[in-house]
């Protein structure tokens, strides 16, 4: 089981650069001996050779590019970059000292801070001590670094947002093992993140890679695509009423990140599925659509545990009917049927606010341009 206590695990086994090279005989000599580095000699690459998953081609040699839409997302993400210290959070300090919100609203931020501040290591672990080992192509590579940087820019700017306002951060940054409704959805993840992230597992096999796409659809489905949306709709609703601006700027900065890596996430789901047609069966839709309404039920729970009474304009009916709705869209986005006809968006501005191809003025502080890379749609 994964913990937050865990060191990082040497890369001792016969995974990724050093053993793309080789050929079959060639990984297990330096498995033997422990080969750290690419076998030297290895001839240039054909794109052809190129795959999401077991390659043999070295991983390595970054060019030529057979998926471009991976080392485009690349671009885009860091054209897009950004830094919590760059949001003014002036306001937000005097309406939390004011009393200006009331005990739902505070309950409601907390929630949240204490959901996220957890997830986003979850994301960075999972990427960084599991996923990583496991796809064998080096521009999609080039994102999954660049996307762990994103979490741990996305951790931090929770630490900001607590820091700032003067919050209890044992209390908030405990909150997964002390409320229910967050210990839950992060105990759901566990056993995926676990599956990745044990030395012992390797991809080649049918059983192992339909665990590996399983994992990587509930990170980018499920968790990115689903767990955060609740929480982004709260913080960006309290935005829109001119209440806690600087949090809520922040978050619209983390919707349009994620919102890349989820679409960056089913590119690769798709192309798995179709370079690796076999894992796509039956059985294992069947399971894909059990786990995407646990996870529905999961985050209808949470909102529950954030909104117990209406605030803000919304209430949990609302969130209910939106889980459906964006488990349909996933659904959609990776060829499964969807799960809850005639489901409809019943906070349609959220879609306004990924697209931030405009400039953004820090409240005076400083003028960003966030390119056209970065702005991103439903679809």
């Amino acid at each position: 089981m994964l913990t937050f206590e865990d060191g990082v695990i040497p890369d001792t086994a016969a995974v990724g650069a050093r053993m793309a090279s080789m050929g079959a005989a060639g990984a297990m000599q330096a498995e033997e001996r422990g080969y750290t580095i690419a076998a030297a000699g290895s001839g240039r690459i054909r794109v052809e050779d190129k795959r999401i998953i077991n390659c043999n081609a070295d991983v390595n040699q970054l060019v030529p590019f057979k998926y471009k839409w991976a080392w485009e997302k690349y671009l885009s993400a860091c054209a897009n970059h950004w830094m919590p210290q760059e949001v003014n959070m002036s306001a937000d300090i005097a309406l939390w000292k004011s009393g200006g919100l009331t005990e739902d609203e505070r309950r409601l931020v907390k929630r949240n801070l204490g959901f996220f501040t957890t997830a986003d290591s979850l994301a960075a672990n999972n990427i960084v001590l599991g996923t990583y080992r496991h796809i064998t192509n080096p521009e999609c590579r080039q994102f999954l670094l660049r996307q762990a940087f994103e979490e741990a820019i996305h951790t931090h700017a929770y630490q900001y947002i607590v820091e700032s306002l003067g919050l209890d951060d044992g209390e908030i940054f405990n909150m997964y093992h002390e409320v229910s409704s967050i210990r839950d959805k992060d105990e759901f993840l566990l056993p995926f993140i676990d599956t990745l992230t044990n030395p012992e597992f390797k991809t080649g096999t049918l059983e192992n890679d339909q665990k590996l796409l399983k994992s990587l659809i509930v990170f980018a489905c499920i968790m990115e695509g689903l767990f955060f949306y609740v929480g982004f709709v709260q913080i960006l609703a309290l935005g829109r009423q001119n209440k806690m601006t600087g949090a809520a700027e922040q978050y619209q900065y983390i919707m349009r990140d994620e919102s890349m890596h989820l679409n960056f996430g089913v590119d690769v789901i798709n192309q798995i599925k179709l370079e690796n047609p076999n894992l796509w069966t039956t059985e294992f839709r069947a399971e894909i659509r059990g786990l995407m309404q646990k996870g529905v039920e999961l985050e209808y729970r949470y909102a529950e545990d954030t909104m117990p009474r209406g605030i803000l304009g919304l209430n949990a009916g609302m969130f209910k009917e939106y889980l459906r709705f964006i488990a349909n869209r996933r659904c959609q986005q990776i060829g499964l049927d969807i799960l809850y006809a005639g489901a409809t968006n019943p906070f349609p501005w959220m879609a306004e606010m990924i697209d931030l191809k405009k400039e953004k003025n820090f409240f005076e502080t400083r003028v960003t341009e966030y390119q056209s890379g970065g702005a991103l749609s439903w679809d």
